[in-house]
């Protein structure tokens, strides 16, 4: 039976490396990600919610939002699920958090560097197959010399991470082997190689949990299985609702252009509208359990519509069928 938390649970994954008291195990883990560049000592937790440019826009919320003792401003954050244009979101929340330092009146546009690390529980089209580790910077295409050190993104691939346990040489390999099984394991592997590994098990440790900590827990838990459920089974419905669609118009396309050819045409159309529609319905159920987990916490209605986007209807009808 598992022993350890799911890191890759929203509570769980800010319970081991969003507070103060675990905050050693991030510094640990930033310092074994760029090993050999930098040295960072102490950090400080910043304000997540970084305010918009004009009343109206929306906050942008992170995991994990904290500065490093030289000033670098590191963004972690975790992702269980694909989304379309992930790579342009990561680029945008990295972007907001330089524009936030702009200063009113004279400035020299002398702006902090801005890190982001995107652990992802996926593979995205879009960054190398087969690699695990991709890292983003501002430099020259011909002879790839950087020419700033201002912004940097890092994506994580897990998927494409295979090695085993008796495999991993480096620190930081062992940091996400643990994070990637850890919620299989028993006992705690590495123990004997980096004490962190120590407070990392004991941090992580389901037995040590308090009953208010095991319940938010598990509400997270389930919360992060009914997203995969609904996204399993949404990718299932569009899938046969594509595949009908797409035989009916295909069949009509076939009678004037070619009945093979309709065919597939109208099948590949009607999967790809069957997809899309199913990833929508997903999302939307999604932020239904985050609203009920925010609704729990006592959270304002205006919180709740900016951070998951539904109207305040209904939330309100969300809140009153939890107390039915």
């Amino acid at each position: 039976m598992a022993q350890f938390i799911n890191p890759f649970s929203d509570w769980g994954f800010k319970h081991i490396f969003g507070r103060e008291i675990s905050k050693d195990l991030l510094i640990c883990f930033l310092n074994d990600l760029f090993a050999g560049e930098f040295v960072i000592k102490s950090l400080a937790f910043g304000n997540k919610e970084q305010i918009g440019l004009s009343k109206d826009s929306r906050e942008v919320i992170f995991d994990i939002y904290c500065t490093t003792d030289e000033g670098k401003e590191i963004i972690v954050e975790m992702q269980n699920r694909g989304q379309e244009h992930f790579i342009d979101r990561a680029l945008y929340y990295t972007s907001r958090v330089i524009v936030n330092q702009g200063i009113k009146g004279e400035w020299d546009y002398d702006i902090r560097p801005v890190y982001t690390i995107c652990f992802m529980n996926f593979i995205d089209p879009l960054l190398p197959f087969g690699k695990f580790r991709t890292d983003m910077i501002l430099a020259d295409r011909d002879n790839g010399k950087m020419v700033s050190d201002k912004i940097r993104m890092v994506y994580l691939m897990l998927p494409f991470f295979e090695k085993t346990e008796t495999e991993c040489e480096t620190d930081f390999e062992r940091w996400i082997f643990v994070l990637k099984n850890m919620n299989t394991f028993e006992r705690m592997p590495f123990l004997a190689k980096n004490a962190v590994f120590k407070k990392l098990a004991e941090i992580s440790d389901l037995r040590t949990l308090s009953k208010k900590d095991m319940d938010k827990y598990e509400d997270s838990i389930r919360i992060m299985r009914d997203a995969y459920a609904t996204y399993k089974y949404a990718i299932k419905t569009g899938l046969e609702d594509g595949r009908k669609q797409g035989l009916e118009e295909g069949m009509a396309q076939g009678m004037a252009q070619g009945m093979a050819q309709g065919i597939a045409q109208g099948i590949e159309k009607g999967m790809a509208q069957g997809i899309e529609k199913g990833k929508a319905e997903a999302e939307h159920l999604k932020n239904i359990e985050f609203a009920k987990l925010m609704l729990s916490d006592g959270d304002s209605t205006e919180k709740i519509q900016r951070y998951t986007g539904l109207t305040a209807e209904e939330i309100n009808e969300i809140a009153q069928s939890l107390h039915q």
